[in-house]
């Protein structure tokens, strides 16, 4: 007797423990024999063969296959055609406008709370001449800036409250500024007042080696301590950011669908080729004109591959010239470009990268194909129709009359 079954237990692998269990090893033979027959049958439907065929029952296994091909190819291609499409539009009309509102909003609120300080440095100097045009351009063009973002159609409702929000804090802002400006003769009231009002622009205070710059520093606050206007709109571009970068990238719906297309369009083209060639052969139609109708939408598939190809990769470039309009566009920028018209445009200023996102995103398409995407799939649809009628009135015309020269 052996230790095993002297002690009571099982020779080794019997239980798994070495090779895989017989029961394992019967289910994978019979998945991968149903898998192989599955593929045999496919390719056998997908792929007859002439040889030996009967007419009828060719006829009929096209009737069926090639509809189906059809309806799958473009319904394939035209839901990922169309996502892409949709995507461009949605950067191009709605996220790159919304993240350019907030970009001027931003470096203008800065400014004007820079030109508030630099007015009301002098006392009653601003009580008698009031605050500076350019003050008073900033605080409309940020107010209006941020009135474009809520209607560019961008936002969440959740992100519209947040804005609201937002609105409401630089009407408040502003009230603080004209009372630093209504004590301009009392040096503690007016800097209190523009403290506090610099206190609900950024979170951050200023670092005593920043308290001679014109601009100091700000960086964002995340979290429960995101308060602040700039908070906000940060957070704001977070999300916007985050949103065009989804869109941008490849989504694996897409490239799912682009692979079923794809390979349904290359059977599908050879399919009618093959079935061509055999009205040809067997019936002597030297070119059957309802299929090679339902072929023409075949030539469309590589232009709009092209478009759709182009319009990703226009995508993936604007994504980080979003991240810059975020991130490098600042408000000694905006000033000089303001100040210094004739220097050259700054590559960091919020309307350069404003035009080079437009230029990239309208760049990125074949203008002649805007408006294609929705007749994809009735293209499709109206291609299997006349594939279906044309095979059905030749396998009934062969099955009321024989023809000569046709084979039983």
């Amino acid at each position: 007797m052996t230790g095993a079954a002297r002690h009571g237990g099982t020779p080794r692998g019997a239980d798994g423990g070495g090779a895989p269990p017989a029961r394992l090893r019967r289910t994978v033979r019979g998945a991968v024999a149903v898998a192989a027959e599955l593929a045999r049958r496919f390719w056998r439907y997908a792929w007859p063969s002439t040889t030996g065929r009967r007419n009828r029952a060719y006829l009929r296994e096209r009737l069926v296959a090639l509809p189906l091909l059809t309806v799958l190819a473009f319904g394939a291609f035209g839901w990922a055609y169309a996502d892409v499409r949709d995507d461009s539009a949605q950067l191009r009309d709605r996220l790159a406008p919304a993240l350019v509102g907030l970009a001027h909003a931003k470096a203008s609120l800065f400014i004007a709370q820079g030109e508030a300080e630099e007015n009301l440095d002098e006392a009653g100097a601003a009580e008698l001449g009031g605050l500076s045009e350019r003050y008073r351009t900033r605080v409309a063009r940020a107010t209006q800036s941020l009135n474009q973002v809520t209607r560019s159609g961008a936002l969440t409702v959740a992100e519209e409250q947040e804005l609201r929000v937002v609105s409401a804090l630089v009407v408040d802002y502003t009230g603080w500024i004209g009372r630093a400006q209504g004590h301009a003769d009392d040096a503690v009231l007016r800097d209190a007042e523009l403290t506090y009002a610099r206190s609900m622009l950024c979170s951050a205070p200023v670092a005593i080696a920043d308290r001679q710059d014109r601009y100091p520093p700000c960086p964002p606050t995340t979290g429960s301590a995101a308060t602040s206007i700039v908070d906000r709109i940060a957070g704001l571009e977070r999300q916007l950011r985050d949103r065009l970068a989804d869109r941008a990238a490849w989504g694996g719906g897409v490239l799912a669908a682009a692979a079923i297309a794809g390979l349904a369009l290359v059977l599908l083209a050879v399919g009618l080729w093959r079935t061509v060639l055999f009205l040809r052969r067997r019936f002597r139609i030297r070119l059957s004109i309802p299929l090679a109708a339902a072929a023409l939408p075949l030539l469309a598939v590589p232009f709009l591959t092209a478009d759709a190809v182009l319009a990703q990769h226009a995508q993936a470039a604007s994504v980080p010239l979003a991240t810059s309009l975020a991130e490098r566009t600042s408000p000694e920028t905006e000033t000089i470009a303001e100040e210094r018209p004739f220097d050259g445009p700054d590559p960091r200023s919020v309307e350069v990268l404003e035009s080079r996102i437009d230029a990239t995103l309208s760049d990125g398409r074949l203008a002649f194909l805007d408006g294609a995407a929705p007749f994809v799939l009735p293209a499709g649809l109206a291609g299997a129709a006349l594939v279906g009628g044309a095979l059905h009135a030749y396998r009934r015309e062969y099955l009321v009359v024989a023809r000569p020269g046709a084979v039983a």
